[in-house]
């Protein structure tokens, strides 16, 4: 494991310990798991985000039926 060092506000390090004695956590292990949680999901999106610009770069695009046949399912009329 590496060790960083953060900078958070006073009012979320005084729920951060509040939430490690609640839960018999220790603020280290809440903080690690905060920040896997989001790391995880930034990268999930970013993944998403670049498979979409190759297939725009790809003019793989939706039809314009395809997109109306998408939100007809939804109950929206996209005409």
């Amino acid at each position: 494991m590496t060790n960083i060092s953060a900078r958070i506000d006073e009012q979320t390090a005084k729920k951060l310990a509040i939430l490690a004695k609640d839960t018999s956590r220790s603020k280290s292990f809440l903080v690690s798991e905060a920040v896997q949680a989001y790391v995880e999901n930034q990268v999930w999106q970013i993944e998403a985000i670049k498979e979409g610009i190759n297939q725009a770069d790809s003019d793989n695009f939706a039809s314009d039926v395809e997109v109306k046949q998408a939100f007809a399912k939804w109950g929206v009329n996209a005409g």
